[in-house]
């Protein structure tokens, strides 16, 4: 199943085309694909529309830099801002982040999106494409804030997707642009950078996003493909029976695997549950390569969205406003 990017802010021939095919799962939104908060209720309500099944609208909504929607939308601290609270007064701080989770995820629900691609519980270790998004350098620090984000967007109805698994924090390349080799031993990763992931799966997490990062002292591919962190350590040994989503293949640390269709194969064999194909420029090749696979129609049912939120209801809520009150002084 793929996941696909769309150019702008409506609907193309051709991209109402690329939602009618047997693959195609949902649609990921960009700040290419908003205008404003009813721009983009019309454009999810038009993909729904346009495919003859179910499709997952998701976006990342994180806070800080990784915050598609903004126009209309609260501006969200980003979550390294509540390490230092926590280190004053620890309860303060995770109960503002299940806030900050609330409404992030009432916010994408009120505006017809299903799914937020959140938290990131990676460890703030320098990595250049993680930065400021990440909680902590802890890992138990980062697995407390873990089980309050969940909680938080659970309480607003959004599945959760911990992300970029088993660990994309501790190496300093950027995915986007680079490969990047973490080479320590599996005993060392359980003991840091899994540490929030196993806190994520017992607080019920419904998926996760994998890393395009090669640990070679657990397996030799990048852990997005390898049978041996998706099939053995995230399913078998640590029990997770959520989404299990690729990072997105046009990344260029995705590139190691070959051509687009060596790269979907190699993920959907290896136990990826769903691709991404952000870049639009690619979703016609990636079409064509997944023509014959048989499909887990079933995997995203769990994460669609869960009843009918708009803004109406969500501007009425004495919470909403509350919330936004009190996030303000952390940004």
């Amino acid at each position: 199943m793929l996941v696909i990017g769309i150019a702008g802010t409506e609907l193309t021939a051709q991209e109402r085309d690329w939602l009618q095919h047997d693959a195609c799962a949902g649609v990921i939104l960009f700040s290419r694909n908003f205008a404003s908060k009813q721009q983009v209720a019309e454009l999810s309500q038009a993909i729904r529309e346009a495919a003859p099944r179910p499709q997952l609208v998701c976006v990342d909504q994180e806070g800080g830099r990784v915050q598609r929607f903004r126009d209309g939308y609260s501006a969200l601290p980003p979550l390294e801002n509540f390490n230092a609270l926590f280190a004053q007064e620890q309860a303060a701080a995770l109960q503002l982040a299940q806030e900050h989770a609330w409404l992030m995820a009432s916010e994408i629900r009120a505006s017809g999106v299903d799914l937020s691609f959140a938290p990131v519980v990676d460890l703030g270790r320098g990595n250049l494409a993680i930065g400021n998004r990440a909680f902590s350098a802890d890992p138990h620090v980062v697995a407390a804030f873990t089980r309050a984000y969940i909680q938080g967007m659970h309480e607003a109805g959004m599945a959760a997707t911990l992300k970029h698994f088993p660990g994309h924090g501790s190496v300093l390349e950027d995915t986007h642009f680079d490969n990047a080799v973490d080479d320590r031993p599996l005993e060392e990763l359980r003991a840091l950078d899994l540490v929030p992931f196993v806190a994520g799966i017992e607080a019920k997490a419904d998926a996760v996003m994998m890393a395009h990062v090669v640990y070679p002292k657990v397996a030799p591919e990048p852990a997005g493909y390898s049978r041996k962190w998706i099939e053995e350590i995230l399913r078998e040994e640590m029990g997770f029976r959520g989404v299990v989503f690729s990072d997105d293949i046009g990344m260029a640390a995705a590139f190691s695997a070959g051509g687009v269709k060596s790269r979907i194969d190699a993920h959907l064999d290896a136990g990826c549950d769903v691709v991404l194909v952000c870049h639009p420029d690619l979703v016609d090749e990636s079409l064509k390569a997944v023509e014959g696979r048989t499909l887990n129609t079933m995997a995203l049912a769990g994460l669609l969205g869960r009843g009918v939120m708009g803004w109406d209801g969500l501007l009425a809520d004495g919470r909403y406003s509350d919330t936004r009150n009190r996030l303000e002084g952390l940004s």
